[in-house]
């Protein structure tokens, strides 16, 4: 009891106390065809005040001693229409509090007992008669309150966890986004940095050894140095202004963006990797059969720029081979990039680690798969590396589209 009398707030008294007022004016009015008070009616009153103080803290507790209280004036005698009222607040709270099936259980004893008493009552000579009918419907209006209210509080708690599970999805959603972006980021620029740095690398080394004997040859290595700088500036300042969406552009309109690459800037790229040290030929058929579309044709680009990056950073080779072809009746299959050279790799170049966890094989792997492709890539018998992606023409879903569209090359 201590307990439970800790666990009392002042809402719990002043509800007990409420309907023990209203309960106490209804026993002592004269009511026709009623017994007259005693001390046994108001100890009655005093014992079901006190059971409905629990009415929160214990309602189905509550709901007894309230209930035996009710049975007991309805065999005494006592006849009035709010003497059930501490019961009933109880029952609605028991209805409230707990789940269907405890209150069609507490139903179905209620409305039995209720109707039985009325029964008894009627029976005794000097008591007034009850109505049975009415004595079963009594406890049964409170509980079917209480069941509503109950549902439509677990129908609101059930919408509001809804809503932030909701929440939790979309902040799921948002981080996966955001790692994705940082993802396709790092991609552009190691794809940008990295296949520049080491066209540089490649003409700035033929520039030096060709200074003293060949000085036009030297000149030419330079002018290349040079194109490939620009280059590689005006990719990073679009990809920059794309990300600072908020930036104008020199003439105060929107931000610049690069094009996006084709397999016929492959030229371009090729002639940028050339020099005495590597030569790099081009076998292109990907022209035969229907129109490749735009995500295809940037992922080979951007898979044919990173291979032949890695070929200068890790092979020794004097020649590579790049081959474009489309496969399938009239070149309307998928579209083959295969990257060859003929080795061997370059001393401490560590390409074995490269093709298999490196970013450069990892970007390009993620590259086919913007496009629902595959990349295969290994040594050759005679000592190359092979680089092989087989890349469909019509990209499962909206992805690839939604990169090539982001990555700022529009």
């Amino acid at each position: 009891m201590a307990s439970v009398a800790r666990r009392l707030t002042v809402r719990d008294v002043a509800l007990s106390v409420a309907v023990g007022c209203v309960t106490t004016a209804d026993l002592a009015a004269d009511v026709p065809g009623s017994g007259e008070p005693d001390w046994f009616s108001w100890l009655v009153l005093a014992l079901s005040v006190a059971g409905l103080l629990a009415h929160r803290v214990l309602p189905l507790s509550s709901a007894v001693v309230t209930g035996a209280g009710s049975l007991a004036w309805t065999l005494y005698g006592h006849i009035g229409e709010l003497l059930n009222l501490p019961f009933m607040v109880s029952l609605y709270f028991v209805a409230v509090s707990g789940h269907r099936g405890r209150t069609v259980r507490v139903a179905v004893v209620a409305a039995l007992l209720s109707g039985a008493a009325a029964v008894l009552a009627g029976r005794e000579a000097g008591n007034a008669v009850p109505s049975p009918v009415l004595e079963l419907a009594v406890p049964l209006v409170p509980l079917l309150l209480g069941e509503a209210v109950r549902g439509r509080r677990e129908l609101t708690a059930h919408y509001a966890e809804r809503a932030r599970h909701a929440e939790r999805e979309r902040e799921r959603e948002a981080d996966r986004r955001v790692r994705e972006e940082r993802v396709r980021i790092a991609r552009e620029l190691h794809d940008i940095v990295a296949h520049t740095v080491s066209a540089m690398t490649v003409q700035a080394a033929v520039a030096l050894d060709a200074l003293d004997q060949r000085p036009e040859v030297a000149r030419g290595a330079l002018w290349q140095v040079r194109a490939s700088g620009r280059e590689a500036v005006r990719e990073l300042s679009a990809t920059v202004a794309v990300l600072r969406e908020d930036g104008p552009g020199a003439d105060g309109g929107p931000p610049p963006t690069a094009p996006i690459p084709r397999l016929s800037q492959l030229e371009e790229l090729i002639a940028r990797m050339s020099g005495d040290r590597l030569r790099v030929t081009l076998r292109d058929g990907s022209g035969a059969g229907a129109a490749l579309p735009t995500v295809v044709e940037l992922a080979a680009y951007r898979i044919v720029q990173e291979a032949l990056t890695n070929v200068v950073k890790h092979s020794a080779a004097r020649t590579a081979g790049v081959w474009i072809h489309r496969s399938g009746e009239g070149g309307a299959g998928p579209l083959t990039v295969e990257v060859v050279d003929e080795g061997p790799p370059a001393a401490g170049s560590g390409r074995v680690g490269e093709a298999v966890g490196g970013f450069g094989l990892l970007g390009m792997r993620e590259r086919a798969a913007t496009v629902g492709g595959s990349i295969t890539c290994g040594p050759t018998p005679d000592g190359g590396f092979r680089v092989r992606a087989v890349l469909p023409v019509h990209p499962r879903g909206t992805t690839a589209t939604a990169i090539a569209t982001n990555t700022g090359e529009t």
